[in-house]
């Protein structure tokens, strides 16, 4: 018997996610498993790992998440909703809206009609010691990478985020590639950070590319999605509900919060898809 793996995708965002109890049959290191099964040559090929846990007891089930480079992760948006998806369709849950214990918190997934899923993301973290971020000012902070000066704003959905605006005529892939990765490890996130590069489409609508740390470039951040929305409505840029136009697909972010009003729950929605569903008898 070898054990079973689902791969599934958010938007391009993929996961592989293990059943639990063959993998606690074959005792496996979780930041092992996923370095191995996520790298795209020699395993599987995924931007993350989920395993499921069915034992527990804050919440209507529990899941491990890890990065592709064995890294864990608080929270993870489009990972939630294939997680969603998976418990739901498998059993281990038997409502469409449930409570989900992670490192972030209770996370509050609902399957849709149509087979969305909409995520309850929680609160933005504006509290710089708490996304974390050392300095005291994270709304337009300056940071200096090579030779350019970027502004931002630091915000976590409980996984910290660094929210960059860019012009329409800027390369946002480019952008992310070069200076993603040094933005993800400057000395102001002892965390590291997640760096987004938007554009303003209209009060509506954004573009997003996103540096996910632990993995890189992403088709898809659901987290990014979310910080990158707050950061537009406190800048009163954005209206409260924005499709955000990823490189693997669009998703829906609505917030009830302004400058004045921040402890609103952000909401996420967007599609989970399956891809396979196997057996591995080497892992």
């Amino acid at each position: 018997m070898g054990i079973k793996v689902t791969k599934m995708q958010g938007c391009g965002n993929d996961f592989v996610i293990l059943d639990y109890e063959s993998f606690l049959e074959f005792n496996l290191s979780m930041s092992d498993t996923a370095k191995k099964l996520c790298d795209r040559h020699f395993g599987i090929g995924a931007d993350g790992l989920i395993i499921p846990n069915t034992n527990e007891e804050m919440a209507d089930i529990g899941w491990y998440f890890f990065n592709s480079d064995g890294s864990t992760a608080q929270m993870c948006g489009n990972g939630m909703r294939c997680f969603a998806k998976y418990v739901y369709d498998k059993g281990l849950v038997s409502k469409k809206e449930f409570s989900v214990q992670t490192y972030a918190g209770i996370i509050s997934p609902a399957i849709q009609e149509n087979g969305e899923v909409r995520v309850n993301m929680s609160k933005p973290v504006l509290v710089p010691e708490f996304i974390p971020f050392v300095p005291n000012d994270n709304m337009n902070y300056k940071i200096a990478v090579k030779n350019i000066v970027f502004e931002g704003c630091a915000i976590s959905m409980g996984n910290p985020h660094f929210v960059i605006f860019v012009s329409p005529q800027e390369d946002m892939m480019k952008l992310a590639k070069e200076y993603g990765p040094i933005i993800e490890t400057s000395a102001e996130f002892p965390e590291k950070t997640n760096v987004e590069f938007v554009k303003i489409l209209s009060p509506d609508k954004i573009k997003l590319c996103v540096w996910e740390r632990g993995c890189g470039i992403t088709l898809a951040c659901g987290t990014g999605a979310c910080a990158s929305v707050v950061a537009g409505i406190l800048k009163g840029c954005l209206n409260n509900s924005v499709d955000v136009e990823l490189p693997g697909g669009t998703v829906r972010i609505d917030w009830d919060g302004n400058k004045i009003r921040t402890a609103k729950d952000v909401f996420l929605t967007g599609p989970a898809e399956y891809v396979f569903e196997a057996e591995l008898f080497n892992v």
